[in-house]
C-alpha cells in the first residue's frame, strides 16, 4: 500500500516519514530527494526538472508525476511506501491515482494536523544541511554538534524562505493547495487526521498507530 504523508510546511512530514519507514521497512519517496537524485543521475526527467528549476520555476506536474511513477516501479517501493511532499496539488492526486488504477495498490492518506503559529515557530527554527538536505530543527530536533550536520558533517543553513517574515506568505499560498488535496481524501474516505503538536517521539507514536490502522505496517 501506498501512504500519503500530508501536512504544512513545518509540519514535521519528513523527520515522522523518515522514523515510520525506517519502523515499518517501507520506501521513503521524498520528492526533493528525488529531483536531486534524478538530477545528480542526469536521467531524461531529472534533465528536464533541471530546467525549469534552474529558471526559478516550478517543476511541472507531468514531469513530476513522471519521476513518482518510475521510482514507484522500482523493487524497494514494490510493497510498502510512504510519499512525503507528494502530492501537491489535486491534479497531481487525480494524476497517482489514475497510474494505480492499473494496478492492485492504493494509496490513503494521513494529515499532520499542526496549528498555525505553532508553524511559524517551528520553521523559523528549522536548518537544512547545506550537504546532503537533512532537516534539523534549534529545539525541536538539534544536531549533536551546533551547526553541522550528523550525517555528513556539512553546514547547516536557514533557507531563506524561512525567515520569519516570509513564512506567513508561504502559509498563505501553499495552505490554499494543501487544503484542497485533504479535502480530495477526505471526500474519498481515505484520510486519516493525527494531531502533529507535541514532542517528535509523541507525534511518531500516533502516526504509528494511525498508520497501522489503515494497513502500513512490519
Amino acid at each position: 500500500m501506498i501512504l500519503i504523508l500530508l501536512g504544512a510546511p513545518g509540519a514535521g512530514k519528513g523527520t515522522q516519514a523518515e522514523a515510520l519507514a525506517t519502523a515499518t521497512g517501507a520506501a521513503h519517496i521524498a520528492t526533493g530527494d528525488l529531483f536531486r537524485a534524478e538530477i545528480a543521475a542526469g536521467s531524461a526527467l531529472g534533465l528536464e526538472a533541471k530546467s525549469f528549476i534552474d529558471a526559478g520555476k516550478l517543476v511541472p506536474d507531468a514531469v513530476t508525476i513522471g519521476m513518482i511513477s518510475s521510482r514507484l516501479a522500482e523493487p524497494d517501493a514494490r510493497n510498502r511506501v510512504i510519499l512525503d511532499g507528494f502530492p501537491r496539488n489535486v491534479a497531481q492526486a487525480e494524476a497517482l491515482d489514475a497510474a494505480l488504477a492499473h494496478s492492485a495498490r492504493n494509496a490513503t492518506a494521513i494529515l499532520l494536523e499542526v496549528d498555525r503559529d505553532a508553524l511559524v515557530a517551528r520553521i523559523s527554527g528549522r536548518r537544512i544541511c547545506s550537504g546532503c538536505g537533512r532537516s534539523y530543527h534549534l529545539t525541536k530536533n538539534p544536531p549533536k554538534h551546533e551547526g553541522t550536520c550528523d550525517t555528513c558533517a556539512g553546514a547547516l543553513t536557514m533557507r531563506s524562505d524561512d525567515a520569519p517574515e516570509t513564512v506567513a506568505a508561504r502559509m498563505t499560498n501553499q495552505l490554499a493547495a494543501l487544503d484542497d488535496v485533504i479535502a480530495f481524501y477526505r471526500a474519498s474516505s481515505r484520510l486519516q487526521v493525527v494531531d502533529g503538536e507535541g514532542e517528535i517521539g509523541e507525534v511518531g507514536v500516533r502516526l504509528a498507530r494511525a498508520a497501522a490502522a489503515v494497513g502500513l505496517h512490519e
